[in-house]
């Protein structure tokens, strides 16, 4: 059987009628196609399943209902019950450094509007954030936005962190034109310590060497490593300078100064997602503005 002809049978017997149904059915259909339908699922089973005038269903058409009843009369009761599961469930993907810093002061926020939030909170590498969306595996990820989405997702930038670099305090450096210097040939500028910096696929890297190329500067890593942190343990130790970010409230490790990089693109964090947001995702975004606004201050 067409389980479609089955569900137009099931609002016919329940409303007593192809009119009837037609008018109270919960989606829009025309009474000439609930007729021709209905026809064509007698002409299937060879049996006629009720009589139009005055309505009455035949014996087979007793039997028929009473198979189809329990299925399509429940089916507003589970998808009530499914979205009120899944509509508190949020999922989201983000780097370690994303997930500690702010966002567990978001997700308080979302929780006094929700109190029966349920989380999953996945750290993934920046270049896993995609494939977290199109494996229906998270709802939001949040991560850097630079360059072109793949195709069918969207993007709400959320905030904007300037870069900075990191230097050990010993050095008293005020701003980084103190540690560059012509190169002795005089064709360009070098500096004087040495780069501890993420590998050269991470969009903070790619966007820090943009800076210095159009500066003239030539500052390639002497230590490459995979996360901020570990950038500002080797830096606090001596090994060289390191770049970052300033993220608003968080202080760098003891033995580290922060020295601004005026004119250097920032980071534009946000917020990934495919297709249309569930309820939940949007109000996560809508807190997550909120908060920004409230907490971090803008950009000079």
């Amino acid at each position: 059987m067409n389980v479609h002809h089955l569900e137009l049978f099931y609002f016919v017997a329940k409303y007593e009628g192809i009119t009837a149904a037609v008018r109270k059915m919960p989606y829009g259909i025309q009474q000439p196609a609930v007729s021709g339908q209905i026809l064509q699922l007698e002409e299937e089973l060879g049996v006629k399943l009720f009589n139009r005038r005055p309505f009455v269903l035949t014996p087979a058409g007793e039997k028929l209902y009473d198979f189809a009843y329990p299925f399509f009369s429940g089916l507003s009761e589970v998808e009530e019950r499914l979205k009120g599961e899944d509509g508190k469930h949020l999922r989201i993907s983000a780097s370690a450094s994303v997930l500690g810093n702010h966002l567990p002061e978001v997700l308080e926020q979302l929780k006094l509007k929700v109190p029966e939030l349920r989380l999953t909170l996945r750290d993934v590498e920046p270049a896993e954030v995609y494939s977290q969306l199109t494996t229906q595996q998270a709802d939001i990820a949040l991560t850097v936005l630079h360059g072109k989405l793949d195709e069918g997702l969207r993007a709400e930038e959320l905030m904007t962190i300037p870069l900075v670099l990191l230097v050990p305090s010993s050095c008293k450096v005020k701003k980084i034109e103190d540690i560059i210097r012509k190169k002795k040939d005089g064709d360009g500028y070098e500096a004087k310590l040495p780069l501890v910096g993420l590998p050269q696929n991470e969009v903070l890297s790619q966007i820090f060497e943009n800076g210095l190329l159009a500066r003239g500067i030539d500052w390639q890593p002497s230590m490459e490593v995979n996360a901020l942190d570990v950038i500002q343990r080797y830096v606090s130790r001596g090994f060289g300078a390191g770049v970052g970010v300033g993220i608003p409230g968080v202080e760098p490790v003891d033995g580290v100064d922060v020295i601004a990089l005026d004119g250097f693109d920032p980071l534009i964090i946000g917020a990934i997602y495919q297709g249309a947001l569930k309820p939940i995702a949007s109000e996560f975004i809508n807190v997550a503005h909120e908060y920004i606004a409230s907490r971090i201050p803008s950009p000079q």
